[in-house]
């Protein structure tokens, strides 16, 4: 057995972190991610004025509820959707002129249904180049508060964005979601909102914040499900088992959810109170699935999805297409670069068994795409990546974890 040590989610990572800046005094954050994004939303706070203390097993930092401690900034948000989605939300209950930025992948990725929702709200909010893209600068004065409809079908990040914003608005925030992906992420959200003192009602597609701010606090970061998800699936792909602890029965993350997925195919499943361990039976069978709540997973899935015994049909995924690439044909081209047969449409993928044959991943730059199918290699030597390094993102030591494993259970 393999018992995997996961570095700390980045979506509670983000989340936390614009918790901490926004609450009431000092908040210790435990056992955060240290990657590039979130290193990148830790920097961005401080070109903001806020200050983050770190040791090697937590970060803490000065919450400033009346915004940042400048008046003007200038924020690279590097790769990170959640640093480039959440810290103009966060800069705009401030008070002075804020530009950001960030990398050519990151300026190619959707923002408007956000920017417009702010602009809805009264915020005083620029796009610079292409309308909806960065850069883009607030030029804060507070947020007053009130009703705003947002769609949330490309992004559930928007609407995380708009709720994390309410208790400093000055009056509360009245949210209505015309559509809404990967809800498990809200649900993270409000649980951690919970955490930092706010309760966020609901009244249908409506989200109530309240006014009145956060207060700090201590928090634990629970490990990554997501990353979770390539060392699960490599458990169900070889015959190992692996054991992930603090992901059990209580975990905020919806990811985990990916496990029943391979319980469906065949994989033995045993979730603990803080842990889970998945054991591969030999046999992986084909299976149809909706991945809209989990979408992160779909190419972890997709990159087993040769070895069943019968289609992988991965369905209700349209919004992989505006994720780091266009995972849906990032995932089938390369499958068919293994020699696969896929098809594809719109929102879906399907895959028939076949025996991949190695071959260089187009990585286009994506950690998920990296990780997951590094996963296809323990059963498919001589796949290499055109850009390994990409993983730095989220999980800078996969490389090394990954062949550790490897180790355990393949030998």
């Amino acid at each position: 057995m393999a018992l995997v040590d996961i570095p700390g989610s980045k979506s509670i990572t983000a989340r936390a972190l614009f918790l901490a800046a926004a609450a009431d005094g000092v908040t210790t954050l435990q056992r955060p991610l240290r990657s590039d994004d979130t290193e990148g939303f830790a920097e961005g706070l401080a070109r903001l004025g806020y200050r983050v203390g770190r040791t090697p097993d937590s970060w803490q930092i000065d919450g400033r509820p009346q915004g940042p401690a400048v008046t003007e900034a200038d924020v690279y948000c590097r790769d990170g959707a959640t640093t480039a989605r959440f810290l103009p939300t966060l800069a705009a209950a401030g008070h002075g002129t804020f530009r950001f930025d960030a990398s050519p992948q990151m300026r190619r990725r959707p923002l408007l249904p956000l920017t417009r929702a702010l602009r809805d709200l009264g915020v005083d909010l620029r796009h610079e180049e292409a309308e909806g893209h960065h850069p883009l600068t607030v030029a804060a004065h507070g947020v007053e508060g009130g009703e705003v409809v947002l769609d949330a079908g490309q992004s559930s990040q928007y609407l995380t964005a708009l709720l994390l914003l309410g208790p400093l608005t000055r009056t509360g925030l009245r949210i209505t979601v015309t559509d809404l992906v990967s809800a498990p992420y809200v649900e993270i959200t409000i649980a951690m909102m919970r955490s930092f003192g706010v309760e966020v009602a609901r009244e249908g597609d409506t989200y109530v914040v309240p006014p009145g701010g956060y207060r700090a606090t201590t928090y634990p970061i629970e490990p990554d499900a997501s990353t979770s998800s390539y060392f699960f699936a490599a458990a169900a792909l070889t015959g190992g088992e692996v054991t992930v602890a603090g992901l059990g029965e209580g975990a905020l993350q919806g990811d985990l959810g990916f496990v029943e997925v391979l319980r469906r195919m065949g994989a033995r499943v045993e979730t603990g109170a803080d842990r889970t361990t998945v054991t591969g039976t030999g046999v992986l069978h084909g299976v149809t699935v909706t991945m809209r709540d989990i979408s992160d997973t779909m190419p972890t899935l997709a990159a087993i999805a040769p070895f069943a015994s019968g289609p992988v049909r991965i369905e209700d995924v349209a919004n992989t297409r505006v994720k780091e690439c266009d995972r849906l044909d990032a995932c089938a081209e390369n499958l068919r670069r293994l020699g696969v047969d896929v098809a594809t449409g719109e929102d879906w993928i399907e895959i028939r068994p076949g025996a991949p044959s190695g071959a260089e991943i187009k990585t286009y730059g994506d950690h998920r795409i990296v990780m997951s199918f590094a996963v296809t290699g323990l059963r498919t030597p001589g796949i290499s990546f055109d850009d390994p390094g990409c993983v730095r993102k989220t999980f800078p030591g996969f490389h090394e974890a990954f062949a550790r494993l490897k180790e355990e259970i393949v030998g």
